[in-house]
């Protein structure tokens, strides 16, 4: 099918006289008629359902929706998309690994990398859009056991080279890890370019209506686990789960397996069959909001690229932007609605434009039907310094907005009121 079909058939198919909605299934359990069966699911779980920590009916219509979507073998459920990032991370690194990222990323994947899992024994080394190849594989040793990225880096907006980058993982033989959640399966999917996990914070697009928090991993099945020796715990016997080989028995999706038979299992940050629900319900109309999303902000930033407030705008999907010959070999369809502004006047200039907003909110948040904003350097990235606002792309008086699927004229009315009631003072 095309992604605009599997938004809406993907993950379910109901049998005769069942209901044509995926239904919401609430229950913790699941009952089985001998000793026998229940042994053999624990043998092989991806036969069945055993407890909904682990898997459940609902959550795995969603799981194979978005798996479907993004062109994966399978994919997990987490309780957000924080939990599916430090679940990724830690399905192939331990205390003595270390992994490469960008510093270009979202404030709390930041410093879930550079605070938090240090704390557990994962260093994460830092690089920049400037940083060369061989200043990279400088950074790189045995040790060494994934790069992360974004798709757009929020909010800095700078768009990632696949080519570029996913041949330097297959060059030393290191997982590529991309977070899509802004770029969404419906405008570019990162596994066609050398990814092997995606990684989405389900909160944003794929929900799409700020109702429930989640995140997902999928694997693309594309990483040979067998022969590389970074994993040995791929090919060695899990004695924490009777002896099971992960590349024996889950084969390509051995990832996956792992993911969710040892840290899902272990840790427990599933999602809840309610959100899932609901999720689903989401990416039913995925396809049509993506393509709203991306128009209302093309037009919006033709707008604000010629007002006199304005410094400058940051979006890919301008011609003129720094990043649009990278977004356009990999995105098809538009390039979301999320941009990134400059307001003349800095930091105080950029929280009188905030305030003096009416209908487009404040919010923690991105990727909602509804249009909403942010401040990056006082809230997201606030821990930082100056120097590390720096490095992460994100200046004083940068404004983060994300653009709902509104009548543009509207959006654009609520935008041009406030900053003409912001004085720039000289």
């Amino acid at each position: 099918m095309k992604k605009e079909s599997i938004c809406v058939y993907g993950g379910y198919t109901p049998k005769n006289g069942e209901p044509n909605v995926a239904p919401l299934n609430i229950s913790t359990t699941y009952a089985y008629d001998t000793p026998e069966q229940m042994a053999h699911l624990f043998d092989v779980p991806k036969d069945g359902h055993i407890y909904s920590r682990i898997s459940n009916p609902t959550i795995c219509v969603l799981e194979e929706k978005v798996a479907q979507l993004e062109g994966g073998i399978a994919a997990m459920a987490c309780s957000s998309g924080m939990a599916a990032t430090t679940l990724a991370v830690m399905t192939v690194a331990s205390a003595g690994d270390n992994i490469i990222s960008f510093s270009t990323i979202y404030g709390g994947t930041f410093n879930l990398l550079k605070t938090t899992l240090p704390k557990f024994g994962i260093e994460t080394r830092f690089i920049t859009p400037d940083t060369s190849d061989a200043d990279i594989e400088k950074l790189i040793d045995s040790k060494t056991k994934l790069f992360f990225a974004e798709t757009l880096a929020n909010p800095a907006m700078v768009a990632f080279d696949f080519d570029r980058y996913s041949a330097l993982c297959k060059k030393h033989g290191i997982l590529l890890v991309i977070d899509n959640t802004i770029g969404t399966p419906v405008l570019v999917r990162p596994f066609e370019f050398g990814a092997n996990v995606v990684i989405h914070s389900s909160t944003k697009y794929l929900d799409g209506h700020a109702t429930c928090v989640g995140g997902l991993i999928v694997d693309g099945g594309n990483f040979d686990f067998r022969n590389n020796p970074r994993y040995a715990d791929f090919v060695t016997p899990d004695e924490s789960y009777h002896g099971v080989i992960y590349v024996d028995e889950g084969g390509n999706a051995a990832y996956i397996l792992k993911a969710r038979m040892q840290f899902m299992r272990d840790i427990g940050a599933c999602m809840s069959p309610f959100n899932a629900f609901l999720t689903n319900l989401g990416t039913e109309t995925l396809a049509l909001r993506m393509e709203r999303h991306s128009s209302n902000a093309l037009e919006v930033v033709k707008a604000l690229i010629k007002h006199p407030k304005i410094e400058w705008v940051k979006y890919c999907g301008l011609p003129d932007d720094d990043n649009y010959s990278i977004a356009n070999k990999y995105f098809s369809g538009g390039f979301s609605g999320m941009v990134s502004v400059g307001i003349k006047g800095g930091r105080s200039a950029a929280a009188d434009f905030i305030r003096y907003l009416k209908r487009i909110r404040q919010l923690t948040h991105i990727a909602d039907i509804r249009s909403c904003v942010l401040h990056p350097a006082s809230t997201t990235h606030r821990q930082l310094s100056k120097e590390g606002l720096i490095s992460c792309g994100i200046s004083e008086n940068l404004v983060r907005i994300s653009i709902g699927i509104e009548a543009v004229e509207d959006i654009l009315e609520d935008i041009n009121q406030a900053l003409e009631k912001i004085t720039i003072k000289e």
